[in-house]
């Protein structure tokens, strides 16, 4: 059909889930289907976009890879968003699906309503809003607080009524999601994953489709193609900032803080990995992730951290103009002492 709206699919999910490596995998088995990113990015070092321009498949090329790297996609709809769906839909050669893959801080809600706006509603339409998360860390209580404890401090401070960031975004993204993946679903056991899938489920009224994946692999028929049209829906999976403050104030992020570190090669991966685990540990920064130079390698390595796993991978060469480098985002809680952790991470290497 001419007239057919193309499908735009939105990927959420928090800090180090495996947003990216799913849709690589997803891009990697697109099946022919022409596929356009937008990426937007927390922080100043475009990370995610430059692992995926750096795939190589023939139906995501670079010119279909956006990135946004001002601030938060949910911030900036009307600057960001809607200017880039614009220009997408005004190419000459339209993809046959649109994903969007949200900063780890975002909330879905706003970037979803944006869909009704009127310049994109007729063209485009949410297939569905995924989010991603990452079971392991669930499970060991790291993005989900203990809600009893919680509820007793309440009752003895009656001034504390407010929850953490992290459990608002935590709670706003399964709110807003037509599917959840839970991640890294082989780090746990079958009763610890049921455990996960309770405390998932928890935060909504709605029966979430809830599926589990080892390294973001899930076929692009489950990911794809759910026709859910959820800017119809949007409306009615409120987010906390949306909740209690209707009077129309700008949401914001800060709580949350990012800084680029920028270092020499590293001459011991081994030890600078366990170097960084110290300093991940001591700070409390919740993600950390880069590329680096090794002596003797033509090619770059990929760093990805969140808590205190950490995953490297060599993706491509150096590029001619390329100067061989080691740039690393560290994301964390606002106070962040980004002076020492510079210094830890100089020393690291």
């Amino acid at each position: 059909m001419l007239n057919a709206k193309i499908p735009a699919t939105v990927i959420t999910g928090f800090l180090g889930a495996g947003k990216t490596t799913m849709i690589r995998n997803l891009l990697q088995n697109a099946k022919g289907k022409r596929i356009a990113l937008i990426i937007n990015e927390f922080g100043d070092l475009g990370v995610d976009g430059d692992v995926l321009k750096g795939c190589g498949i023939d139906t995501c090329t670079e010119d279909d890879i956006v990135e946004l790297n001002n601030g938060c996609i949910c911030c900036t709809v009307a600057d960001d968003f809607i200017p880039t769906m614009e220009k997408l839909l005004e190419r000459e050669n339209r993809p046959d699906h649109i994903i969007i893959e949200t900063s780890g801080l975002a909330l879905p809600q706003p970037l979803v309503a944006a869909f009704n706006w009127p310049e994109i509603k007729t063209q485009v339409t949410v297939d569905g809003v995924i989010t991603v998360i990452d079971a392991a860390a669930v499970s060991e209580g790291r993005f989900a607080h203990d809600h009893d404890k919680l509820d007793a401090q309440r009752a003895a401070d009656e001034e504390l009524d407010h929850e953490s960031p992290l459990e608002e975004l935590f709670e706003d993204q399964i709110r807003a999601a037509d599917m959840i993946v839970l991640n890294k679903s082989d780090l746990i056991d079958a009763d610890r994953l049921e455990a996960v899938k309770a405390i998932v489920q928890s935060q909504t009224d709605r029966a979430l489709k809830i599926v589990s994946a080892k390294h973001g692999e899930l076929p692009i028929e489950v990911l794809l193609g759910l026709g859910s049209a959820t800017e119809g829906e949007i409306e009615n999976r409120k987010s906390h900032h949306e909740i209690h403050h209707a009077d129309g104030h700008e949401h914001d992020h800060d709580e949350f803080e990012s800084f680029v570190v920028e270092t020499g090669e590293i001459a011991d991966t081994e030890k600078f990995i366990a170097g960084l685990k110290a300093i991940i540990a001591a700070h409390d920064v919740l993600r950390l992730k880069g590329f680096c130079a090794v002596p003797g390698k033509p090619i770059r390595l990929v760093v990805q951290a969140v808590g205190q796993r950490i995953e490297t991978y060599f993706d491509r060469a150096w590029q001619a103009g390329e100067t061989p480098s080691s740039r690393l985002v560290v994301i964390g809680l606002h106070d962040l002492d980004q002076a020492a952790i510079a210094a830890e991470i100089k020393a690291a290497v």
